[in-house]
């Protein structure tokens, strides 16, 4: 089998109305006009000489067609290959730019479509499913929780929480740190979930970096007294030292990866003891090639994998199941219920593909054993939303 073409599609959903930022964000008001004017992605389709055809996601959180213009750029290392050598695919792409400084950002996101499509050529070709090229199921039923509990009025944070639980779920996360300066609207917002779910939900909660190293030890000690399971990203993810302080500071488990690309930048996090919770994005760095090296890596440090799906469209979560559904330091998948702008779905969360989910009951996902990943994708979806 030969790759004969690869085809880059940028998806964008401009808002119908402007929203305010729906995650912590420095100068938000301004920040908030670019970073959350649309919903967006680049989808990676790679075609073979046998009609095999692959779908990966780049995940984008700003300009897809640029990550749309590297995936065409590096085609001519894809021409010809073969799709199922994927160590030696990966290492021809991350070399090329390697010595160029570029091991972050948009060029790990292209990687990462590029990867997570030749792993479904592979299923596909072999009539598998991907977790099962990953040695099969050790998850057959993951744990899940509802993401996210957004900053809106406080009658709306509890409806959303009641709706979680009665759809099933028995952990949801909830977004803080809207405003650094005043952190107690923080504590009493979760306090007020707490309060209303009771004590049998798993509480977890998310900064999006929003508060320094000190408020960040003063929020999470008032966190503790919640039995809040995490307390995801606290801070920025350059501050390694920081989180060294507050892992040493707190008894509760901190979270953070959803920020960085490959094992290189994470292995320093493990070496510090700066976190106890890794959250890698398979379509963000570099794919299930380098992904499944991060969590082998986060492993060796017995520190468990909850993979973030974030704003990523609906091909992401469906290969972030398969890799759940086969690492042995899974701990909980991240399912996304909250879109940013509550008066208008994300229609490549919703719509784009079905994910591979044969069960959802109390909780727990049980994937699906369609070959590959198990999707397919909508291409009405694809036509009305693509840009050039």
């Amino acid at each position: 089998m030969k790759i004969t073409n690869v085809e880059a599609i940028s998806l964008v959903v401009p808002m119908e109305k402007a929203i305010k930022a729906p995650i912590s964000l420095p100068y938000a008001d301004d920040l908030a006009k670019v970073v959350f004017s649309e919903y967006r992605t680049t989808l990676v389709k790679v075609y073979t000489d046998e009609g095999i055809t692959g779908v990966g996601e780049c995940m984008v959180r700003l300009a897809p067609v640029a990550t749309k213009k590297i995936v065409e750029y590096v085609k001519p290392i894809l021409i010809g290959a073969d799709p199922f050598d994927i160590e030696l695919i990966w290492d021809k792409l991350y070399g090329a730019m390697m010595n160029r400084g570029h091991y972050k950002g948009f060029y790990i996101e292209a990687i990462s479509g590029i990867d997570v499509a030749l792993w479904d050529i592979m299923g596909k070709a072999l009539n598998m499913p991907v977790y099962k090229l990953f040695g099969g199921h050790t998850n057959k039923k993951m744990w899940s929780y509802a993401s996210s509990l957004r900053f809106r009025d406080m009658e709306t944070i509890l409806a959303d929480a009641q709706r979680f639980i009665d759809m099933g779920f028995n952990a949801m996360k909830i977004k803080i740190g809207q405003d650094p300066r005043n952190y107690k609207k923080d504590i009493e917002v979760v306090r007020e979930v707490r309060r209303a779910v009771g004590d049998k939900i798993t509480l977890m909660v998310d900064a999006n970096c929003a508060y320094d190293v000190k408020t960040a030890i003063q929020v999470g000690r008032a966190l503790e007294e919640l039995d809040i399971f995490w307390f995801e990203e606290p801070i920025s993810p350059d501050n390694i030292e920081g989180y060294e302080q507050i892992c040493k500071a707190l008894d509760m488990r901190i979270a953070l990866g959803e920020a960085d690309f490959t094992r290189f930048g994470y292995r320093q996090f493990f070496t510090r003891q700066a976190i106890d919770i890794i959250q890698p994005n398979v379509c963000r760095t570099g794919g299930f090639t380098e992904c499944r090296k991060i969590a082998a890596l986060s492993s060796t440090f017995h520190i468990p994998y909850a993979p973030h799906t974030g704003s990523s469209s609906a091909v992401c979560m469906a290969a972030t199941l398969h890799l759940a559904a086969a690492l042995p330091n899974f701990l909980i998948y991240e399912y996304m219920q909250s879109d940013w702008n509550k008066d208008q779905k994300n229609p490549l969360r919703w719509d784009l593909v079905q994910l591979p989910i044969k069960s959802f009951e109390d909780g727990y996902i049980e994937i699906d054993d369609k070959p590959g990943l198990g999707i397919e994708i909508n291409e009405d979806v694809v036509k009305r939303y693509a840009v050039e």
